[in-house]
């Protein structure tokens, strides 16, 4: 294996891994902070830095996800059997999400509101958002199947440039479409003809009558894992192999692009939308975000390839390994009943040492987890794959 592609394995840890620390000091931050230290400008910007973790996560989920179809693919494998594993990894991490809320619901037995159970987390996002891609692509190929069965479908898959345009341009126009929709939806189209257990996929709603801009809906953050989708198919393109580290440097000139675009027409005069909210469902603040995510895959490929990212130990690359887990159990030590200090209690300080503690913690954790992984064997497997990237 050549450095270039040992760098493009690495960068996707090293980039969940980034994605845990930013969450891990939005969160500690976020519970721990008290008194002045909630109004101050410290607390501003670690909650901007909070703005990525999640939308790091979704969008290194389609880039994961592009890179399985196209192994599957070269399994020769039919639209319906890659559709089968895709969607079901995608409902295994729904249920996951699904079993987390359960697990704090228990923990929480006598104060938290049933209510609770229906909140939609990150895990429920990535799992839906695999669903929905798996379905996008099993349709694209079922159709290039009636033009010579799988079998001719899967041989001629690495060299078609219509089906990798194909998947590439549906994937970047989903996207799109769920940032463009995000809008309508959580304000005079929202379906408030479903149930909220259900208009809470959509919009956020959950029981509180108004879209909660804490939560994760498909609208907009789906838009992120189908960005990451469509970067994924570029990226296993024959072309994109040609291309190498050049491929990431275009990446990173689009990310600059895309933000210069989003500030363009965020100072414009003219709205299209009836209710506009630039920080919360703006196709121009996701644009900007995908700009910024695009400059971070610039940004971890060079650091992996030619930096430190992969020189001995990368305490990124090994929480980007367990990164379900480390987030699983995190929450419940920041947020929850055995939160290692008082919530709201803490100066900047006194947070930043439960920030290094929880920061270490988690690296042990991660180390444990991956120093047993042999022993358990598939027992936990699934702690070390929020996302079908390593499947």
């Amino acid at each position: 294996m050549t450095s270039g592609s040992s760098s493009r394995l690495a960068y996707i840890d090293w980039l969940r891994g980034l994605a845990c620390v930013l969450m891990f000091q939005t969160h500690c931050y976020d519970a721990w902070l008290g008194g002045a230290s909630r109004n101050s400008t410290f607390l501003i910007y670690s909650q901007l830095g909070g703005t990525f973790p999640a939308p790091l996560f979704l969008f290194l989920s389609g880039v994961s996800f592009a890179m399985v179809t196209r192994k599957l693919l070269q399994k020769d494998l039919s639209a319906n059997e890659i559709a089968k594993k895709t969607i079901r990894r995608g409902a295994e991490v729904f249920a996951l999400g699904l079993l987390f809320r359960l697990q704090e619901f228990v923990i929480a037995l006598g104060w938290a509101p049933w209510s609770d159970l229906f909140r939609v987390d990150i895990l429920n996002t990535i799992g839906v958002s695999m669903m929905l891609m798996g379905v996008m692509c099993w349709a694209v190929n079922s159709l290039g199947e009636h033009g010579g069965g799988a079998g001719a479908l899967a041989r001629a898959s690495e060299n078609s440039l219509r089906l990798k345009a194909s998947l590439t341009v549906l994937a970047l126009l989903t996207g799109i479409a769920i940032a463009a929709l995000t809008p309508l939806l959580w304000t005079t189209w929202r379906p408030r003809f479903l149930p909220w257990e259900l208009e809470t996929y959509v919009n956020g709603v959950h029981n509180l009558g108004q879209p909660q801009a804490a939560l994760f809906p498909i609208f907009p953050w789906g838009a992120f894992a189908f960005a990451g989708l469509a970067f994924g198919f570029i990226l296993t393109s024959d072309y994109a192999q040609e291309l190498g580290w050049r491929l990431f440097a275009i990446g990173g000139i689009t990310g600059v692009a895309c933000y210069d675009v989003a500030k363009f027409c965020d100072a414009r005069s003219w709205q299209i939308y009836p209710v506009f909210d630039f920080w919360h469902t703006s196709p121009e603040f996701f644009l900007m975000r995908v700009g910024f995510l695009l400059l971070f895959v610039l940004g971890a490929y060079a650091w992996c390839r030619w930096g430190f990212g992969q020189k001995g130990f990368s305490p990124l690359i090994q929480l980007g390994n367990t990164s379900l887990l480390v987030y699983w159990v995190h929450i419940e030590l920041v947020y929850g009943k055995f939160s290692i200090l008082p919530h709201r209690s803490q100066c900047i300080a006194g947070a930043s040492m439960g920030l290094l503690v929880i920061f270490l913690l988690m690296l042990a954790l991660s180390l444990v987890r991956t120093g047993w992984k042999n022993r358990t064997g598939p027992l936990f497997a699934w702690m070390d794959k929020p996302q079908p990237g390593k499947a």
